[in-house]
This record gives C-alpha cells, sequence and structure tokens, in this order.
C-alpha cells in the first residue's frame, strides 16, 4: 500500500518531514494543543510553506493519519505474504494490522488525548484510512473467492461485513485489554474469522 510520500522538486519541502514534524508535535502536547506554527518550527520551515501545503490543522492531521495507516497496512500485509491461501493471509493482516495499531504511538496520543475527532469517522462518514481498508479487504475477498479460501457472498456486503468486525478493535482496544491479554484476543479473532470466511 503505498504512503503518502511525493518526490520533491529542489525547492519542495518533501511532505513527509512536514508530516513527521506534526507527528512530533501531536506526541508531545496532543492534537488539540498541536498548531501550524509548532509544525513548521518543528519543521524548520517558514509557516507559509506549510499553509500552502495543507491549510489547517485538521487537514495535516487527516494526511498524517492516511500516511500512518498506509504504513501500518502495508506492513501487515506483507507480514502475511507467506500464508498458503488468501483466507489465511486476510485473517493474518487483519489481526497484524490490529496489533500494530494497538502500539501505535500516534494513535495512542489520539485517542487518549483527542478522541473526540475520531468521532465523525465512527458517526458519520467513511474515512480515507477505513477505505483503504475496505479495498483491502475487498481484493483479498475476490482472490479468495477465485483460489476457492473464501465461501462466495456479494464482495461488497462481505467486504463491510469485516470491516465493521474489526473496526471497534481500532477504538477500544486498550479498555479491552485492561483485562484481557491483548494476543489472547486477537488470537481468538483470528479463529472468529479464519472460520467465518471458510467456504
Amino acid at each position: 500500500m503505498a504512503t503518502i510520500r511525493h518526490t520533491p522538486s529542489p525547492n519542495r519541502v518533501a511532505d513527509d518531514v512536514l508530516l513527521d514534524a506534526a507527528m512530533e508535535c501531536v506526541l508531545a502536547v496532543g492534537v488539540r494543543r498541536t498548531t501550524l506554527s509548532d509544525v513548521a518550527r518543528t519543521a524548520g520551515v517558514s509557516r507559509m510553506t506549510l499553509y500552502r501545503r495543507f491549510p489547517d490543522v485538521r487537514g495535516m492531521l487527516a494526511a498524517l493519519i492516511t500516511r500512518e495507516f498506509g504504513q501500518l497496512l502495508a506492513a501487515a500485509t506483507e507480514t502475511a505474504r507467506s500464508e498458503a491461501t488468501a483466507r489465511g493471509q486476510l485473517v493474518v493482516a487483519s489481526v497484524q494490522m490490529l496489533r500494530e495499531l494497538a502500539a501505535n504511538p500516534f494513535m495512542h496520543a489520539v485517542i487518549e488525548r483527542d478522541a473526540e475527532m475520531l468521532l465523525p469517522y465512527i458517526f458519520e462518514r467513511i474515512g480515507t484510512s477505513q477505505r483503504m481498508t475496505e479495498e483491502y479487504l475487498h481484493a483479498q475477498l475476490a482472490v479468495g473467492h477465485a483460489d476457492g479460501s473464501i465461501r462466495p457472498a456479494p464482495l461488497k456486503v462481505q467486504a463491510r461485513a469485516i470491516f465493521l468486525l474489526l473496526q471497534p478493535y481500532v477504538f477500544t482496544i486498550r479498555p479491552s485489554t485492561s483485562d484481557v491479554p491483548l494476543d489472547e484476543l486477537l488470537d481468538e479473532l483470528g479463529r472468529m474469522l479464519d472460520v467465518a470466511l471458510q467456504p
């Protein structure tokens, strides 16, 4: 899965430099206290350079979330590549993705300090990162239908159902593992997914 990484012109600051600075600010003070001026200072660029790329903090943070999520999804997909079937790959990648999100400092910072910024993506609309997940699930389900490892069903409906099963883990993984070991919980989820998808 491609990340938000662009090849800059000689005079153009790469987006990743700006997003890395935004990450540093969010980890230090949280989303609500992060300002574009702080990010510009941390990145060592002028405020106008940052404003031309990201006119407001919300847009910049949305780009940062998309980048982080894309990198984690790519890593989880690579981890699952050795599985022999599409079903095995989907199950392993899904569980690994949740494990990585549970350990990700940026996601911790957002959920613990500024969880309200995630509410629109739970109650109002599906965001870019969520679309990434559905696109992965849709593609993997199609391969699983073709290799016979996944039970046939309408792809869009099947992908959405799995997405809705996985999403609560992202937002509630910390309280959900306060008295249940994370690895055991995710292992159980993997078994449930595997059984649900068997032909």
